[in-house]
């Protein structure tokens, strides 16, 4: 007969499992939150009433986890220089007159300041 002393596979150490199980999770976690700055990313992008729904979703502690400040400031960043003229744009006037007014016909008589700001 044979006396030898059968060897079992070496089982995991249990703390392996352990740092195993926190890889696995901080890369969900990460992940997930990958994908939370990449749609609220889009979402800025978006039109006003389109990135307002959104962040009328959003939770308070999301606040805390996204980099909000840099992806706004990317996000609304202008595109024009010092110098550059502006963009042309038509917009109604505020008394309510049928015909929208156009930027680029006002300034062919004279220059134009606009102000943007709330008097509230």
């Amino acid at each position: 007969m044979d006396t030898t002393a059968v060897q079992t596979p070496a089982t995991k150490k249990p703390h392996r499992r352990l740092w195993r199980w926190v890889g696995v999770s901080a890369s969900v976690c990460f992940l997930c939150w990958v994908g939370l700055v990449s749609y609220v990313n889009w979402a800025m992008h978006q039109s006003p009433e389109v990135f307002g729904g959104v962040m009328a979703k959003m939770p308070m502690p999301a606040f805390f986890v996204l980099p909000f400040e840099t992806l706004w400031g990317r996000a609304r960043a202008g595109r024009l220089n010092p110098g550059d003229a502006s963009p042309d744009f038509t917009v109604r006037e505020l008394q309510g007159a049928e015909a929208p007014v156009e930027l680029a016909a006002l300034w062919k008589d004279r220059p134009v300041a606009l102000v943007f700001g709330s008097y509230t």
